[in-house]
């Protein structure tokens, strides 16, 4: 594996446990502010891990083409 396909491996991780902290605010009993925040940064990092998952992918078509 590829020193940039492994470091867009571990980005994607980091995202997806930053993701389910939001998530977990979400889970909770409604505050407001709080609730607001989360969903806001939920999207952003859920935008985030598919632009890792598109990265990911071009990086495993560009080594299996070589």
């Amino acid at each position: 594996m590829s020193e940039r396909l492994e470091t867009l491996k571990k980005a994607r991780d980091r995202m997806v446990e930053d993701r389910d902290t939001h998530a977990k605010v979400l889970a909770a009993p409604f505050d407001r502010d709080k609730a607001e925040r989360a969903r806001s940064k939920f999207v952003e990092v859920q935008a985030l891990i598919e632009a890792l998952d598109r990265a990911i992918s071009a990086e495993n078509f560009g080594s299996a083409r070589n």
